[in-house]
């Protein structure tokens, strides 16, 4: 019976993304839709990170002789870029498709990774302005993606999967940036020592980044529907629905005045996106540098340690989710927040505790970050989505663009307390090991504070379950 459910799916892709008849025993990460869309987010994940994370800062550092603080200026130049067009990119997507967005994105950033090896090395301004205006276009190239996949993949699902939907996308982004790691090292290694003399010894994961984009351009052209008729359902559901009062028509006025009406329906929802990733900005550019510093941990022994916790959380995302739908979205939300306040509670008390300050103390707390973790983003992304369902891909990039300013403004004030809280004043009467080991807690210290300011954020913001649990019937066999 699943295999016959399965084959019908494949066989009437528009049944499946307008929700009418669809088989209720095929589950969710079999249908071929769903599959194209996951692996094309699986694919552009670990090239973004492979690009941006894994390879640029040794690339620039070793291939071009940066220092450190011009490759933090070029790697967040990508992150601001991000940020700052997420919201005009899901508007765009909202208006001419979401399949257009999704292709050109990748085939965008297809360039970019290769005009990287082609900018004149020792050009002085030149060289930095032009690597820095790539990684602006990767930025763009990654706006256009993501909001458009995330409203996309909310239309080819009931209401009652969406929950799981978002997590799936998640294990995908948890995935690529898991792999990305050791698949761009693996690459450098085996290929480098035939490429140093001519592109440089760390640019075969730039040439492993861009065929993934060209990859995914290519699945996205032939294999996503043109989202049209996805539109029209939506948009006509949503104008018969009194829970979403003044919907407009795609005229120029039109959109100026929902995009007015927006802003002020959902700045509690932005409010909190920021608050909340401001905090988790905090840790963000010194975590490493603080497992080395406190724990003697180096970047080998501190990606090993990383990389079964993120495949952990990719196995466990789709349970968690389905937790989460049986809560609600926003109790989910509210769940998951606190679970991750705790947590980093517990680590940040080593700040003043000195029996916290050790190894296992860390991995401890990490156990409810990650479950919370898990149970936030889905449920948050699915409350967002549920705003208004002719507009989703505009308002998860409003929120991505307000999530990712607040992880920018969070990343140098984490720097900036870790360098600089053990020389303060009131710190003075203190032994030097004691105020230098504040200093390095204090960005996980105000990463707590922040998080749980979210957390109590969300309580006010969203309230009630919006528990859309799933029918007998749609549970997959």
């Amino acid at each position: 019976m699943a295999a016959e459910s399965c084959g019908a799916c494949a066989s009437d892709y528009t049944r499946i993304a307008l929700n009418v008849g669809l088989p209720s025993a095929c589950a969710l990460w079999r249908r071929p839709p769903v599959v194209r869309l996951l692996l094309i987010a699986l694919m552009a994940e670990i090239g973004y990170a492979v690009l941006n994370i894994s390879t640029m800062p040794v690339y620039l550092k070793y291939d071009r002789d940066y220092g450190e603080g011009l490759i933090a200026l070029v790697v967040t130049a990508f992150l601001l870029s991000e940020a700052l067009f997420k919201g005009p990119m899901g508007h765009l997507a909202d208006r001419f498709g979401h399949r257009r967005l999704i292709t050109l994105g990748p085939a965008l950033t297809v360039f970019t990774s290769l005009l990287t090896l082609i900018v004149p090395h020792n050009a002085g301004y030149f060289e930095t302005l032009a690597l820095i205006g790539l990684r602006m276009l990767d930025g763009l190239g990654a706006a256009m993606l993501w909001p458009a996949a995330f409203a996309l993949m909310n239309d080819t699902v009931a209401d009652g999967e969406r929950q799981e939907a978002m997590s799936l996308l998640n294990t995908c982004y948890l995935l690529g940036i898991a792999l990305a790691l050791p698949l761009g090292g693996l690459f450098n290694d085996l290929l480098g020592p035939y490429l140093a003399a001519f592109s440089g010894a760390r640019t075969p994961s730039l040439f492993f980044a861009s065929s993934l984009f060209l990859t995914v351009s290519i699945i996205a052209f032939h294999y996503l529907p043109s989202g049209d008729k996805i539109r029209q359902r939506v948009r006509a559901s949503a104008a018969a629905d009194k829970r979403v009062p003044g919907l407009l028509t795609e005229t120029a006025d039109g959109e100026m005045k929902f995009l007015l009406e927006g802003a002020r329906r959902i700045p509690g929802y932005l409010v909190l996106g920021a608050v909340t990733f401001i905090g988790i900005g905090f840790p963000m550019v010194v975590i490493k540098l603080f497992a080395k510093e406190q724990f003697n941990l180096s970047e080998t022994a501190f990606g090993v340690m990383a990389l079964p916790g993120a495949l952990a959380m990719g196995v466990l995302s789709v349970p968690m989710a389905r937790a989460g739908e049986r809560l609600g979205n926003n109790r989910a939300v509210h769940v998951g927040l606190g679970l991750c306040a705790a947590g980093l509670a517990l680590i940040s008390a080593g700040a003043v505790v000195p029996g916290l300050r050790m190894g296992w103390i860390m991995a401890l707390g990490g156990i409810p970050v990650g479950l919370g973790f898990l149970l936030t983003i889905p449920a948050w992304y699915t409350s967002v989505a549920e705003v208004d369902a002719a507009r989703r891909a505009s308002n998860i990039g409003a929120i991505m663009t307000a999530q990712g300013l607040g992880a920018i403004i969070g990343a140098p004030l984490g720097g900036l307390l870790y360098q600089h809280v053990a020389n303060w004043s009131m710190l003075s009467r203190l032994d030097l090991p004691v105020r230098e080991t504040i200093g390095r807690y204090s960005p996980l210290l105000a990463c707590a504070v922040f998080v749980t300011l979210g957390w109590l954020l969300s309580l006010r913001i969203l309230r009630g379950s919006n528990a859309q649990p799933r029918r007998a019937a749609d549970e997959p066999s």
